[in-house]
């Protein structure tokens, strides 16, 4: 019998630039009562660790260059915001019906550079992804294992659409500590006829099966300790090995 465990650790305290998400996170696991042990994965929200970084902006301190005021007019979108989305953005690939679609400085493809104005701190505030997911993934990680003495892994999520699929799931952008991949390449199916490319990506399953229980912050549980899954440890593993370059895009 497989079983797998997902806990989800509520914290409705606002997290403030500075606070230790490693720390945080040992600190609810043991008022909880909740047991962190080798192997475990602790699935993050991004918007904690961005704020924790400093990664949120007030608006009103950017001032929109000439390009963002022309897709504001066209958008109809706070051209602020979109300044903000061009300086978070490798490139600018659709624009379309008022939604912008980026590439952003990370590899993810994404509306509005992942940029998100929702449980932000204020009106005029908005917060950007983590400038890099994989190091903040580490550092809580290293935090963990300092504390107690466990090594698990760490995955950063945010929530983003899929093509042509309506709704939004969970996916990583950054871990540490985990293969991203479950290889069944090579490996016989049950007739034994051998599979040739089925990499499941078990970084993004996770972060989506962890979301039933963490929510979209409205139920202020950022942080989830999942148990029961099987992965290979990788301590050079990234969102670079997840990242598919341009050339094997298939939708455009």
């Amino acid at each position: 019998m497989t079983r797998i465990e997902i806990i989800g650790l509520h914290y409705d305290k606002e997290i403030v630039k500075g606070d230790d998400i490693g720390k945080i996170i040992v600190e609810l696991s043991r008022e909880y009562n909740v047991k962190i042990n080798d192997k475990d994965i602790i699935v993050v929200a991004h918007k904690v660790v961005s704020k924790a970084e400093g990664r949120v902006v007030n608006l009103n301190s950017i001032s929109p260059s000439t390009r963002a005021l022309e897709i504001g007019k066209e958008t109809g979108k706070d051209p602020r915001l979109i300044e903000l989305i061009l300086r978070e953005s490798q490139e600018i690939l659709k624009i379309s019906n008022g939604h912008i679609i980026t590439l952003t400085k990370h590899g993810i493809v994404c509306a509005n550079a992942g940029i998100d104005a929702s449980n932000s701190g204020g009106d005029e505030y908005v917060v950007l992804l983590p400038t890099d997911p994989d190091a903040s993934a580490r550092t809580i990680r290293n935090t963990i294992r300092k504390l107690l003495g466990v090594d698990v892994a760490v995955i950063i999520t945010d929530t983003y659409g899929r093509p042509f699929r309506l709704g939004v799931i969970n996916l990583a952008i950054g871990f540490s500590g985990i293969k991203p991949y479950r290889d069944y390449r090579g490996k016989p199916d049950r007739n034994g006829k051998l599979m040739r490319i089925t990499m499941v990506t078990i970084v993004d399953e996770i972060a989506a099966a962890a979301e039933l229980v963490m929510g979209q912050g409205a139920e202020s549980i950022p942080f989830a300790i999942v148990k029961g899954i099987s992965y290979e440890k990788c301590e050079e593993c990234g969102f670079k090995d997840i990242y598919m370059p341009k050339e094997k895009w298939l939708f455009r």
